[in-house]
């Protein structure tokens, strides 16, 4: 079996190269409306592009944080992670120091009959085995389980210990995180670290996140990678540990309503702005309009570009503090500033590379564009990705600038819009999660069969 330490590296490896290819497979997000409108050449469209990645990629780690803790429980007991199952049914039916005590009281009554059953004399049945686990799981979310006199004596890690006695004001996902340390503290022999396996639960995710990745660069799909990498993330949790290893209250609020909400807002915005030229520069010569937004279209698609490394980048930031934290390298899941510069590096010099199929689709064939409806599309995109990088929210660029453009079409005319090719863009949106999911699934299955995480 590989060494932890091994299969961390490989995690962050191939972090950084789903970073990297998001910036190459993304580009098309931030420079397709200013190369389609010939206001930049693509040389120096995506030299701006890679620039103004990197630096909004140090600009926050909101998203960062939301993708490390917010999505998948990675404090989660299993069956498995209880190494001596007979040893620790004994200290809870007989309790004989502070911590089995506490969490004796904190039985179950299912549980507590199961045990008066268990004559101790073997391995407990998997019925109560279960009912341990689950009384655990209870236990990670509790407020009260550190006290001086309970863990005294229990080495425990200066910032562990400090999270410990605040527990009350700590979120529920960092809560869980904090209580299984001291759970494996306690109990150093009977209840084994998640650390190994979670690693290649994250492995998985990010293989996920590639394959479909290339598969939709490949066909010039303008995908999400973002949705990519978290689909996959929950197909590796759910094949790992079932559907509880998904924090679906994270996921229904910073997923999937702005899954929906952005693209609609970036539609709403782009219409109104739109619109709202239209009716102001009515009676201005045509070639006049054209001529100034040609100056100001650089202004928007700079702000596409570093609102782009804001969010994005972040997803691999997160990542990769998953990894850390669960690998217990890192107490919680505030993002090292390794972190932050090796993502924003690798983004840039992904984006550094293009993506013309991509750019092609988003630059010609949903709507024919002008310097004014680029200047509009990109504007419209960057207010909603400035947005929602500021609350936490991974979304996606692909879909915000795609909303936006179609939105500036259709404040034209409806019939302006190639509404076939949006079509075949939503169908694409809605098969992500799931595909990327799948493949991660079966990328779980294959590195546990190569003997990582065992």
């Amino acid at each position: 079996m590989l060494s932890l330490s091994l299969v961390l590296v490989l995690v962050v490896l191939c972090a950084l190269a789903f970073d990297y290819i998001n910036g190459f497979h993304d580009t098309a997000n931030a420079i397709a409306t200013v190369v389609s409108t010939r206001v930049l050449s693509p040389r120096k469209a995506i030299v701006m592009a890679a620039c103004l990645n990197f630096v909004g990629a140090l600009f926050s780690t909101q998203v960062a944080i939301t993708v490390a803790s917010g999505l998948v429980d990675t404090a989660r007991f299993q069956t498995n992670d209880v190494h001596q199952p007979a040893e620790f049914a004994g200290k809870l039916k007989n309790p004989v120091e502070p911590v089995s005590r506490y969490l004796a009281g904190q039985l179950s009554p299912a549980t507590r009959e199961l045990l008066a059953q268990y004559a101790g004399d073997g391995v407990p049945s998997q019925g109560l085995q279960s009912a341990m686990v689950d009384d655990l799981n209870r236990v990670i979310t509790r407020t009260d389980l550190y006290s001086a006199e309970r863990f005294a004596g229990i080495a425990l890690p200066a910032k562990t210990l400090a999270k410990a006695e605040d527990a009350a004001k700590l979120k529920p996902e960092d809560r869980a995180n904090t209580n299984r340390a001291l759970l494996e503290k306690g109990y150093p022999q009977e209840l084994g670290s998640n650390q190994q396996v979670f690693q290649v639960v994250i492995l998985a995710a990010i293989l996920g996140a590639i394959v479909w990745n290339l598969i939709t660069w490949k066909f010039g799909i303008p995908s999400s990678s973002s949705h990519a990498l978290i689909g996959g993330l929950c197909g590796a949790a759910i094949i790992h540990g079932g559907l509880p290893f998904v924090l679906w209250g994270g996921i229904v609020k910073k997923v999937l309503i702005p899954l929906v909400g952005s693209p609609a807002m970036g539609f709403i915005i782009g219409f109104l702005l739109m619109g709202g030229i239209f009716k102001t520069l009515a009676h201005v010569h045509p070639g006049r309009v054209s001529s100034t937004f040609r100056h100001l279209q650089i202004v928007s698609a700079a702000a596409m570009a570093f609102t782009h490394g804001l969010n994005d980048a972040q997803k691999s930031m997160g990542i990769i503090t998953m990894a850390l934290v669960s690998a217990r390298m890192i107490p919680e899941p505030v993002v090292p500033l390794w972190v932050v510069l090796s993502c924003a590096t690798v983004m840039a010099l992904g984006t550094s590379v293009g993506g013309w199929r991509i750019i092609k689709t988003m630059g010609h064939k949903i709507i024919r564009l002008e310097p004014v409806h680029g200047f509009a599309a990109e504007t419209s995109s960057a207010v909603v990705l400035f947005v929602t990088s500021h609350f936490g929210m991974p979304v996606s660029t692909t879909h915000v600038i795609s909303g936006s453009i179609f939105g500036v079409g259709a404040s034209k005319r409806l019939s302006a819009v190639r509404w076939g090719v949006a079509q075949s863009m939503v169908m694409a949106w809605v098969l992500t999660l799931p595909a990327a999911g799948l493949v991660a699934a079966l990328s779980y299955e294959l590195l546990i069969l190569m003997g990582l995480g065992r």
